[in-house]
């Protein structure tokens, strides 16, 4: 279950790679490619680490608040296929 109250981080078997668009994440446990398609998503993936959840990890990329419910689905997302993971 993804609960954005918790900290979670890029998931080490994973490698995020930069395209225009945002990035695509291959997972080289499962062999699973995933996109990142904004550049702030890549840059909330990569906070996550950082912060001591998730809902300040948008705050500190800055991620507008009309945008953040769009932003927990893609997480959600990426934790359900394992590109994030809790920490």
């Amino acid at each position: 279950m993804f609960d954005p109250g918790q900290a979670y981080r890029c998931s080490p078997r994973v490698a995020l790679r930069p395209e225009p668009f945002g990035a695509l994440a291959y997972d080289f446990g499962t062999r699973r490619l995933s996109f990142l398609k904004t550049k702030l998503l890549v840059e909330v993936v990569r906070a996550l680490e950082e912060q001591p959840d998730v809902h300040t990890t948008l705050d500190a990329a800055g991620v507008p608040e009309p945008e953040r419910p769009s932003y927990l689905k893609a997480l959600e997302g990426l934790a359900g296929n394992g590109t994030i993971e809790p920490r």
